[in-house]
């Protein structure tokens, strides 16, 4: 049925060009009709074979129902394009367009559609960050495979959160670097704030020199948080596998208690009870000391929304899970175009969600603000700048 209506249209139309119906004498008629020609369109009842007419002089294309070079209905093109965002491989797509009744898309097809998300996906990398001030930031690095200069290298996805001035999680921004060095991590930074990242107050993240350094270098007055995922990941390697759980459970009591004396009381305390056994893992938790404890500044309502919920890690594994189908990716923008879709789509949804911080908890952290209550802690280790 389909495929009646669309040719009839279509041969009324060639009509219309030829100033006469197909097979009518004639004087007013100026073109005559050549054939017709095969095209197949994919659309959501199946694939249909349209005999699309041909004109002895000059060419005739339906604009109207197919877009040239192009032979998917948009309904099927954003079908694609989501299934690919939620993490279906281009073989399982193949598959599914299959049920459809369509007799396959090629992995290069699925590649050509996925492309519509990349109009969606610029603008929210480029949106402005008019939503703060964004007192708390989490910054992490994620690597990716790619194909470059007929290789397949690593490369960093940065990836930044915040919590913006009305309590709930934002995804401020993404970029792909070679590396995950202070250049990279710069260049990132610079360009949050040049797009109006404003107001913060402590940045969590891992110690890599590079990051820290440019921490320092374009959010000054901000406090740095080691991130205490990341840390104890490096702790526990200076212990037996044996006595990986119990120094683990050791150390995140510190961060489980009730006061800002206490987590330095309780951080003093496993200190002494790992030196007897594990003095290097003891000196390794001394020497982290006002890293790991930058977050005590801070009101301790705070505590549980930057440790309990961190809202990075848990992203990480979501990006991973959509990244992992893919393997290896064509080229970095390929990687943009999936794991920016991933991030928008995270956003959204936080947007939708309740609050991840009350908005009196942030009114706290803005009085310690105005009121100068800083922690005595340089941003930058010593260590670091040593």
């Amino acid at each position: 049925m389909v495929k009646t209506m669309a040719e009839a249209l279509m041969s009324a139309e060639a009509d219309g060009l030829c100033g006469a119906d197909y097979g009518t004498r004639s004087e007013e008629r100026t073109n005559r009709r050549n054939g017709y020609r095969s095209r197949d369109w994919d659309i959501r009842a199946g694939t249909v074979e349209l005999a699309i007419p041909k004109l002895r002089s000059g060419s005739y294309f339906p604009d109207w129902l197919l877009q040239r070079r192009r032979r998917a209905e948009q309904a099927l093109i954003s079908v694609v394009a989501t299934s690919y965002l939620l993490g279906v491989s281009t073989r399982r797509i193949d598959k599914l367009v299959e049920q459809l009744g369509i007799t396959g898309i090629s992995k290069s097809q699925v590649s050509q559609m996925t492309k519509t998300l990349d109009g969606q996906v610029d603008a929210f990398r480029t949106r402005p960050l008019d939503g703060g001030p964004y007192a708390f930031v989490w910054l992490d690095a994620l690597t990716q495979k790619v194909r470059e200069g007929g290789r397949t290298v690593n490369v960093h996805v940065l990836v930044a959160t915040a919590v913006n001035a009305d309590g709930r999680r934002e995804i401020l921004g993404l970029e792909v670097s070679a590396a995950e060095d202070g250049a990279g991590w710069l260049a990132f930074l610079r360009g949050l704030v040049a797009r109006g990242l404003s107001g913060v107050q402590l940045v969590i993240s891992d110690a890599h020199r590079g990051l820290v350094e440019a921490i320092g270098a374009t959010l000054p007055g901000a406090s740095w948080q080691r991130c205490r995922t990341h840390y104890l990941r490096n702790l526990l390697t200076t212990v037996p596998k044996s006595a990986q759980p119990w120094v683990a459970t050791l150390v995140r009591t510190i961060f489980d208690q009730p006061a800002a004396e206490q987590v330095r009381a309780q951080h003093a305390w496993v200190i002494d009870a790992l030196e007897a056994k594990y003095p290097a893992t003891a000196e390794h938790l001394d020497a982290a000391r006002e890293e790991l404890l930058a977050f005590a500044a801070f009101p301790k309502e705070t505590w549980r929304q930057i440790w309990s919920n961190n809202p990075q890690e848990r992203l990480n594994k979501e990006i991973r899970r959509r990244t992992d189908v893919v393997g290896i990716f064509p080229d970095r923008a390929a990687i943009v175009r999936l794991v920016g879709a991933v991030l928008a789509e995270q956003t959204d949804e936080w947007t939708e969600a309740r609050r991840y911080m009350g908005l009196d908890i942030l009114a706290k952290c803005r009085m310690r603000l105005l009121a100068g209550d800083t922690p005595e802690q340089s941003l930058i280790p010593q260590t670091l700048t040593a």
